[in-house]
């Protein structure tokens, strides 16, 4: 009986582990391409809200990103400075939000080393 109730705590304590694990994952908000000498933004609109709050940016090829524009729901805009260069595969730490926030635009400024360079833009929940 008793390894019984051992097993079941152990199990439960097991799956609220994983469920709070679970609530800290990245989701991916949008990709976009730097070009070599590009003195606009890059849009990424988002087909539905998506609430985070923090954001993270991921270099397919070597880039320079200066800057992300985000757009809440409520039509603020931040602006979130980077000014460094990303190597290929690279992240950047995650740049947070003071709570929530409802994301439904990005727009990351930036050039790319060569002729382009894929940039995708990570969300915590």
């Amino acid at each position: 009986m008793k390894t019984l109730l051992s097993l079941i705590c152990v199990l439960t304590s097991m799956l609220t582990l994983s469920n709070n694990a679970h609530a800290e994952e990245r989701i991916t908000l949008g990709r976009t391409i730097l070009l070599e000498n590009a003195s606009h933004g890059a849009d990424i609109p988002l087909l539905m809200c998506r609430r985070v709050n923090a954001i993270k940016l991921k270099a397919d090829r070597d880039a320079y990103v200066r800057k992300v524009k985000v757009t809440f729901k409520n039509d603020e805009t931040k602006t979130i400075n980077f000014y460094r260069n990303i190597k290929e595969d690279a992240t950047t730490d995650w740049r947070k939000f003071a709570y929530k926030r409802c994301v439904k635009k990005l727009e990351v400024f930036g050039e790319s080393k060569n002729s382009s360079a894929g940039i995708r833009v990570y969300g915590r929940q």
